[in-house]
């Protein structure tokens, strides 16, 4: 089998909801590397939770897809800190967040920089951000100052069929969105997601889209799972992503990303 490039979401898929990443996952992914394989964290965490993780995994070199695509990261042992910024996407939060507000007023927003600064409008609940990275609290007025690679607004309060109906009322337009698990929306640049990240990892290292394989569980890995030769959705993800996968594993507790890796490329872990 030719190498091919393995994206793979963090939350609910290497890791669960407590933020554990069993020893068989692990040893599946070190096993797919040690084949020759591409293993290539693609998530909607900041880069500093994605570096988290490839630590955990071991990883030297290679990329990260992080920021949901706004920004790739390139893990070499010749850069001073390990790794470097690759690539970053960038937009105006300003408007955005402007019709945000008007609609979810009492919500929290984090606007992250392409310096990879994360600046909020308020503390976010314990354990939703990643430890490594500072968040720097500013007035909204500020947040509408800076350049962003991402934005996130988080609803503490309410339905999230409330939340989903603001969401709706607010008008996306002209930048690539998701929702969360609980009432977080996350924006990125307009036609930037985890698929043109894949992309671009491709034409990085010369693979294929015919050699390229996917694994998520949220909605913010449907363009991914739609672009992918090979889509795995998690068993507890919604039924429009397994829609658009090619295969349907097991859940996350039940290490189902493992058992589809291990079947697919023959792994033994």
């Amino acid at each position: 089998m030719k190498p091919h490039i393995i994206a793979l979401d963090v939350d609910g898929t290497i890791v669960d909801y407590d933020d554990m990443m069993t020893d068989r996952v692990r040893s599946t992914i070190q096993a797919a590397e040690a084949a020759g394989h591409h293993v290539v964290i693609a998530t909607g965490r900041s880069a500093g939770g994605a570096l988290e993780v490839a630590n955990r995994l071991g990883q030297r070199d290679g990329y990260l897809i992080a920021s949901n695509g706004s920004v790739i990261v390139r893990i070499t042992p010749e850069a001073e800190r390990g790794w470097e910024v690759n690539h970053v996407e960038t937009f105006d939060p300003a408007p955005m967040l402007t019709r945000m507000r008007e609609h979810l007023p009492m919500a929290l927003f984090m606007v992250e920089d392409p310096e990879l600064m994360r600046w909020a409008s308020g503390e976010f609940p314990v354990g939703e951000l990643a430890s490594n990275e500072q968040l720097n609290l500013v007035s909204f007025d500020e947040l509408m100052d800076k350049e962003a690679t991402r934005i996130v607004m988080r609803e503490l309060n309410g339905s999230n069929e409330e939340f989903l109906d603001a969401v709706e009322r607010i008008g996306l337009h002209g930048v690539t969105y998701s929702v969360g698990w609980s009432n977080w929306l996350d924006i990125a640049p307009e036609g930037v997601s985890k698929a043109s990240g894949v992309e671009y990892v491709c034409q990085q290292l010369g693979v294929a889209r015919s050699e390229t394989v996917c694994a998520g569980d949220g909605m913010n890995d449907m363009e991914m799972m739609q672009w992918v030769a090979h889509g795995i959705a998690m068993g507890q993800a919604k039924d429009e992503l397994k829609a658009q996968a090619d295969v349907v594993t097991g859940t996350v507790q039940e290490d189902g990303l493992a058992t589809a890796l291990e079947e697919y490329f023959g792994l033994d872990s």
